[in-house]
């Protein structure tokens, strides 16, 4: 009786579940306003810590969410071997509404117990004054021929918030990743040397104009593949896009904005277009002055992704040494509200995506560093990450369910069988009502 039960059960929770995934919310997009950064679910909430002493230790593949106040020197705590190659970014979120200034931002540095600095980046608002998401990465990459940053033990990662006197004296969220980068094949073929020479004509746009909706962080954000893709964006917003680019792929992308009949006041920083590499590394940004007519901002063009890139000098080459998702985010300054009002414009993005793929260099799975077939029907139908996610569970919880009914209408069956087989004695005792075999059916049916 009490596994006939449990099935039962076990049905009526299959079907909830399904009910429960099915009423998942898809993608949110707020077409009324900006919507609030999307933080990955999935990440721990962690402390930075004044005195490196105190700090508190990232692991592998891992996200985290912190914080950090104006003028404030943050420590994280890494366990690192001699021989992997690790990376941590952090994206910083300002509050919405907030003011920032030229030159505010955030850098990160990875540093060994010497503190011997193994890298460091610098994430800031440049001309673009207004908040948005920032991101920037450390790396302590191992070196043949480098007496710094080799050996294992523990590292600090140190986060420094510069804001000027006039700007919000709010503290701003922070989004912590932490990756080992994949051991290589053959580490003694590999260049080490970046290449000198690469294609920087940019390719004819694509024709054929799509609808795609920008997500609201690196965790939610579209997928998109090769193409012409048309949103939409309101002043204070921040859309975030994805793209798969496998080893030897180029990435071209160009930001439009559409026209207004509200105004023709100039705005010379009113749109900010950045890419991330798959670390969340900073790679490129650019803006786009707006005065109600159309306009486009493109990317500088980007070498094609190799494992030697990172021996370049340049930050944006030097950030094209892996593949996977390169991630693309626009903003739209809340200063466009005071003069073509606070409704959306047309956004569209032209993405192209050039050459053949080429073999990883990695032993294995190579992660979050690299393309796979599941990638690019991602990147395709426009599914994000989480999307994904919820299509997977969903095909998961129907096979569970598909299964239980399965047992269920298998029990029914054996008890309908042994309730015929089950013979009724000829003479039964005066006054004996005839009983359903084992009891009748349990009370769970």
């Amino acid at each position: 009786m009490n596994r006939q039960r449990n099935r039962g059960r076990v049905t009526l929770a299959t079907i909830a579940t399904v009910c429960a995934v099915a009423a998942l919310p898809g993608q949110a997009h707020a077409a009324d306003g900006p919507a609030a950064y999307a933080f990955d679910p999935s990440a721990e909430t962690v402390r930075g810590a004044e005195s490196n002493a105190d700090a508190e230790e990232l692991k592998p593949g891992s996200v985290y969410k912190s914080s950090i106040e104006q003028g404030q020197k943050l420590y994280y705590r890494l366990e690192l071997d001699d021989r992997t190659d690790a990376y941590v970014s952090a994206v910083a979120v300002p509050k919405a509404g907030g003011k920032v200034a030229y030159g505010d931002g955030i850098t990160i540095s990875m540093r060994d117990l010497d503190d011997n600095q193994c890298s460091s980046e610098d994430a800031d608002f440049e001309s673009a004054e207004f908040p948005r998401p920032i991101a920037a990465y450390a790396h302590r990459t191992v070196e043949k021929d480098s007496t710094t940053c080799g050996a294992g033990g523990t590292y600090n990662v140190l986060i420094e918030r510069e804001s000027k006197a006039t700007s919000s004296p709010d503290a701003w969220d922070l989004e912590l990743r932490f990756e080992n980068e994949p051991a290589l094949k053959d580490k003694k073929s590999m260049p080490t040397e970046a290449p000198e020479n690469w294609p920087s004509a940019s390719p004819t746009p694509p024709a054929g104009k799509q609808k795609r909706s920008g997500g609201s962080g690196f965790y939610d954000a579209t997928s998109l593949e090769t193409g012409e893709w048309a949103d939409t964006i309101v002043p204070g917003q921040t859309r975030f896009y994805r793209v798969p680019v496998d080893w030897g792929q180029q990435i071209f992308a160009t930001a439009a904005l559409s026209n207004s009949g509200r105004s023709t006041e100039y705005l010379g920083n009113a749109l900010a277009l950045a890419l991330a590499n798959p670390a969340r590394g900073h790679v490129d940004d650019a803006t786009l002055s707006y005065s109600g007519t159309p306009n486009s901002v493109a990317l500088d063009p980007l070498p094609p992704v190799a494992y030697e890139n990172r021996y370049d000098s340049g930050a944006d080459v030097s950030a094209m040494r892996f593949a996977g998702w390169y991630y693309l985010s626009v903003t739209l300054s809340p200063e466009v509200a005071e003069h073509y009002g606070d409704g959306a414009l047309g956004l569209t993005l032209k993405v192209k995506v050039v050459n053949d793929s080429k073999a990883s260099p990695y032993q294995g799975d190579a992660g979050i560093f690299g393309v796979t077939d599941d990638d690019r029907d991602m990147a395709k139908s426009g599914r994000s990450a989480p999307e994904a996610g919820e299509s997977a569970t969903m095909k998961m919880v129907a096979a569970a369910g598909i299964g239980a009914g399965s047992v269920l209408v298998l029990g029914l069956g054996a008890w309908t069988l042994l309730a015929r087989r089950r013979t009724v004695p000829a003479a039964a005792p005066p006054g004996a009502g005839g009983q359903p075999p084992f009891g009748g059916p349990p009370q769970a049916w």
